[in-house]
């Protein structure tokens, strides 16, 4: 529609011109045979029209066509040279009174083919476009489930974990101009990667646990500059890894690993990409040394790859030295031959003038029997030699004489077993991490216990290992896992602990134990399980004041459960006896951005952190690992419940658990904060995380308005939250 106000000055500007003549009533004109169409094309039909006379050799304008009613101002132009600059001027004023209508589709209308594209689509039932429903980023805030807002447009799609098929109609997403997120993990997509490229504006692509195949074509990313983050993880794609990927300049982040590519790595030569993995492919030749200084694992389950950080790759000899070469060859052969012969001759010789002699090991057997692997490694220690199977100690060893024997931290442990004991039960391998090995051994007194056998500990003498086992043997708290007793060799280390059948809580969010509680665990104990975590650093805190970080490697695979669900802290304090190097590596203290950023140096809040890492993996029920839960859970506001573990979040909003979730998940980010000086201690963090309960209303509506103004365009931190919140969906 025509807006008045430009009707106004379109006839102001007329009326102070001596070239027009006085308006007229239009119907005088229409009866004119000799119109001639002058610009009335550039304007719909609401619009001024514009004519030109012949015979009278003016132009004239009328609002015939407008939706003004009568009398309707009509004006003369004189086709002078001064007069087209004012039509030109009349033109300008015209169009500037244009409401433009939109040609194209709403962002609900768009969103409803977008799900008309999917299978089994019931979780986004409130999906609903029928008239009077409200829009999806209606008031600034997300109202339709998995959808993300920013400045009132849809920003993302947040749909993990919603049983999802079908097709992705990219189409219709590229109607949404301000679409930077597209989050599809664990779903049942089937086929070919969708033609992504078509999104050139997206930042964010999370296509990970799904069941897409086939190759990727080589230009699927082309022109996609603002990608960041894009992870392919747990597929079934095959052929080369797109190279359209390694020239998306701002990539920082990329997942493969889990799929069948193959072919060489491309060359990736983005300074920001500092996570990526691609293990468990077909993929083969040099890593680009631009990956030098990722772990080994991010490549591992690849035969063909070679280079830092796994083995140096082989150079093949120069075709124009084959001939020398066949030559050399044929005389080293030789000389071996001889050299064989003769040590052969020598051995023969020797055996016959010695005297048979018994061996002791001959038909022994090995003791400690491996439920799913054997391993003699407990009892080389006895023999005084752990690196090489078999070798004897030495009589002039005094442990030979005197037997080894493990040092026990708790007087009511003392003389129940001994090192000989653990080689005489039943071991089973649990596991071989960064740090070493660890067996569950069962005695024959009756007791089950777990034996961690540390190989990064050379750097540490005896006297100070000893006393910070003492160290760690005098702490006691519900929720820390207990030194039972530990044993020192230079080469190695051991460290036993009571056996706590229940596992880990990363069993139990990620792996078997998940599946084997019908229903996962729920919010109350996830509650309680982290409160136990809290309390028990806080006591390390308390006990352990002269260490930096009285921690340093807490995550969710270092928290075991009992029978009833209280948490045990396993693997603390372990940070002055490892080697710096490795400990650096490994460490979980050392992935803090106290590290990483800047100043590379640990302080009394990196635990801090951790612990806050630890608390959204427990309520996303994301892995730590297969992305940055940090930035994931950041990436969701304010669509925040989207981003809550669906197995904990079944029947919590009939139960009143919603707001008190909310309340942890936000605790969790303000323990993440990035700037050590504004994160809070651990004393401030566990009485916050002591304050949530079970149950409570409106925690909600209070996460959302501190995210969001009253408009609803503009994204504000809450008092009490960083200003790290300031600009979330803006870092995206």
């Amino acid at each position: 529609m025509v807006n008045r106000k430009c009707l106004v000055a379109i006839a102001n500007t007329f009326q102070s011109s001596p070239l027009f003549s006085l308006p007229h009533y239009v119907s005088k004109f229409h009866a004119q045979k000799n119109l001639i169409p002058f610009a009335s094309h550039f304007f719909p039909q609401n619009i001024p029209t514009f004519s030109f006379c012949p015979s009278k050799g003016r132009a004239l304008v009328t609002s015939a066509r407008t939706t003004l009613p009568p009398p309707t101002v009509v004006m003369a132009i004189s086709p002078s040279s001064r007069s087209a600059s004012v039509v030109f001027l009349v033109l300008f004023h015209a169009t500037t009174c244009l409401v433009v209508p939109s040609f194209g589709k709403t962002e609900a209308e768009i969103l409803t083919a977008f799900k008309a594209s999917l299978e089994n689509a019931s979780a986004l039932s409130d999906w609903d476009p029928s008239a009077g429903a409200v829009g999806p980023c209606t008031g600034g805030r997300p109202n339709w489930r998995g959808v993300m807002c920013l400045r009132g447009k849809v920003h993302g799609l947040n749909l993990n974990n919603k049983g999802l098929g079908g097709t992705i109609d990219v189409e219709s997403l590229a109607g949404l101009p301000s679409f930077r997120v597209l989050g599809i993990m664990n779903n049942n997509f089937h086929g070919p990667m969708p033609a992504f490229k078509k999104l050139g504006s997206m930042k964010f692509l999370y296509l990970s646990r799904n069941h897409f195949s086939g190759e990727i074509p080589d230009d699927a990313f082309a022109g996609m500059q603002s990608l960041k983050k894009v992870h392919l993880a747990n597929n079934k794609f095959s052929g080369a890894i797109p190279s359209s990927l390694a020239k998306a300049k701002r990539l920082i982040e990329l997942m493969v690993e889990n799929n069948k590519f193959d072919g060489e790595i491309p060359n990736f030569n983005q300074e920001r990409l500092k996570m990526a993995n691609f293990s468990n492919n077909n993929l083969q030749g040099e890593i680009p040394a631009r990956f030098s200084n990722l772990k080994a694992s991010s490549f591992s389950g690849n035969v063909g790859l070679c280079g830092k950080p796994l083995e140096p790759c082989k150079v093949d000899d120069d075709p124009a030295d084959s001939n020398n070469s066949r030559f050399k060859t044929i005389i080293i052969v030789g000389m071996v031959v001889l050299v064989i012969v003769a040590v052969a001759i020598a051995i023969i010789l020797a055996m016959q003038r010695r005297k048979p002699e018994n061996d002791e090991d001959s038909g022994g057997s090995t003791r400690a029997q491996v439920g799913t692997q054997t391993t003699t490694d407990l009892e080389r220690m006895e023999r005084g030699s752990a690196g090489v199977p078999g070798k004897k100690s030495s009589p002039s060893d005094p442990q030979a004489k005197t037997g080894v024997k493990l040092s026990f931290l708790r007087d009511e442990d003392t003389g129940k077993f001994d090192l000989a004991d653990l080689l005489k039960a039943s071991a089973e391998v649990l596991g071989n991490g960064s740090f070493g090995s660890t067996y569950k051994a069962g005695l024959s007194s009756g007791p089950v216990v777990v034996v961690k056998r540390f190989r990064q500990m050379n750097d540490v003498v005896r006297e100070d290992f000893v006393e910070h086992m003492r160290r760690l043997g005098k702490l006691k708290h519900k929720n820390l896992l207990p030194v039972v007793a530990f044993y020192y060799r230079k080469e190695e280390k051991l460290m036993v602990f009571d056996y706590v059948e229940n596992g880990s809580l990363a069993s139990h969010l990620h792996g078997k134990k998940n599946k084997s509680r019908e229903g996962g665990l729920d919010w109350p104990t996830r509650l309680k399980i982290i409160k136990g975590v809290a309390r028990g650093m806080l006591y390390l805190y308390n006990e352990l004041p002269t260490m930096v970080v009285p921690n340093g490697h807490l995550k969710s695979s270092n928290v075991l459960l009992d029978a009833a669900y209280d948490p045990l802290i396993a693997d603390y304090g372990l940070l002055p006896i490892l080697n710096h190097d490795h400990a650096e590596d490994h460490m979980i203290a050392f992935r803090s951005p106290d590290f990483r950023q800047g100043a590379r140096r640990l302080s009394r809040k990196t635990d801090v952190w951790a612990l806050g890492t630890l608390v959204l993996e427990t309520l996303t029920g994301k892995f730590s690992t297969d992305a940055d839960v940090v930035d994931w859970v950041k990436s969701t506001v304010p669509s925040t419940l989207d981003a809550l573990d669906g197995d904990m979040m079944r029947g919590a909003a009939a139960k009143g658990y919603e707001g008190e979730i909310v309340k942890l998940l936000r605790i969790g980010l303000e323990c993440c904060e990035a700037n050590a000086e504004e994160r809070w201690d651990m004393r401030e963090a566990v009485e916050r995380i002591e304050e949530v309960r079970k149950r409570d209303n409106g925690g909600e509506d209070d996460f959302y308005s501190s995210y969001t103004s009253g408009g609803g365009d503009n994204i504000r931190s809450s008092r009490g939250l960083s200003d790290d919140f300031n600009h979330v969906p803006l870092n995206l």
